[in-house]
């Protein structure tokens, strides 16, 4: 038989203070004294008392839970943001709930409804977007949203993101000072801000060098499309001598094609960038020159402008945009840098 749930009133009575005081020690930033809070757990980790977090949330309206959508877990860039983030929220008294969804709008709207049944206090979606329809009723339920590594033409969101375009015109910079001519290139997904605004920073730094694309292929943020678009690129003959790949998890895909199934060598045939500098781009077995994302400070940002909106729910929105740096390594011919 299932023992019973301990109560706060009980707490209350084994630790011989009020049952508002037991409420006031598991509440994040409430005021009470030391004596009292070491009493109260003390009475509770007797007792296995845990609070109910949800019950709390009917009653105080917030419920100090934070949730954040992601896509392309995959992608090693993901993995480390759920865990700072959800670090960083933790020490603020927040707690993180994880939803997956696919990078598709339509996902994005069923998790989303998810989301609401759960009376969270805020949302961060991790590159993924949502309708303006769905955008306008989270506003009207007071409920924040920060864009994490995304941005919406919807001015109503709060955005995070490293200067993609700033990014993708580095990389071409790279090249252009390594004397390379044939260039190629490997999209993540068409509609994604970020493929949009690495692109055209990519482009654009190239005209500015006199150059341009010889070669365009599509990955999608995918590992085995990328794959098949790094085969197509360098079957031939006639194949680029550097290629710019969205970001680094596709871009380790394309290493591998280019290296064990093409046999060319990284950067003598062929120079390699990517984006994001996530930890494995800096393992030996890729050593991967890549634009670097400011993780710590996109989540210190996230987390104040996120927090800045829940407790004041007529602070505006933010867009905010932060450069990164381009991190030289061995995939690339690294000219007169370090």
């Amino acid at each position: 038989m299932a023992s019973e749930r301990v109560t706060s009133i009980q707490v209350a009575r084994r630790a011989g203070v009020s049952q508002s005081a037991v409420s006031r020690v598991f509440t994040p930033g409430a005021s009470v004294s030391k004596a009292t809070r070491e009493k109260v757990l003390r009475a509770a980790e007797e007792l296995g008392y845990r609070p109910n977090v949800l019950a709390r949330a009917m009653i105080t309206g917030r419920s100090r839970i934070i949730g954040l959508v992601v896509a392309y877990l995959e992608n090693q860039f993901y993995p480390e943001v759920v865990e700072r983030l959800s670090v960083a929220l933790q020490n603020e008294g927040y707690h993180v709930l994880v939803f997956m969804s696919s990078p598709t709008v339509g996902d994005v709207q069923d998790v989303m409804r998810e989301i609401l049944d759960y009376q969270v206090d805020g949302i961060v979606l991790a590159s993924v977007s949502m309708s303006s329809v769905l955008a306008r009723r989270c506003h009207d339920h007071g409920i924040p949203v920060v864009l994490f590594n995304r941005e919406q033409d919807d001015p109503s969101m709060s955005s995070v993101t490293t200067n993609n375009y700033l990014g993708g015109r580095a990389v071409a910079a790279h090249f252009a000072a390594a004397g390379h001519q044939k260039i190629g290139y490997i999209a993540g997904l068409e509609e994604a801000t970020t493929q949009r605004d690495r692109e055209a920073g990519f482009r654009d730094g190239l005209e500015e060098a006199g150059l341009s694309l010889s070669a365009r292929e599509l990955g999608n943020f995918e590992y085995g499309q990328t794959r098949a678009a790094a085969l197509e690129m360098f079957a031939g003959r006639d194949y680029p001598d550097a290629v710019f790949v969205c970001n680094d998890h596709m871009a380790f895909a394309a290493m591998d094609v280019i290296r064990f199934k093409l046999g060319l060598r990284v950067p003598d045939d062929v120079a390699v960038a990517g984006f994001d500098d996530v930890p494995i781009a800096a393992w030996p077995a890729y050593d991967l020159t890549s634009y670097r994302q400011p993780i710590n400070r996109m989540i210190a940002q996230t987390v104040k402008v996120l927090l800045r909106r829940i407790e004041d729910r007529d602070t505006p929105p933010e867009r905010i945009t932060l450069d990164g740096e381009l991190k030289l390594r061995g995939s690339t011919k690294n000219i007169g840098a370090t």
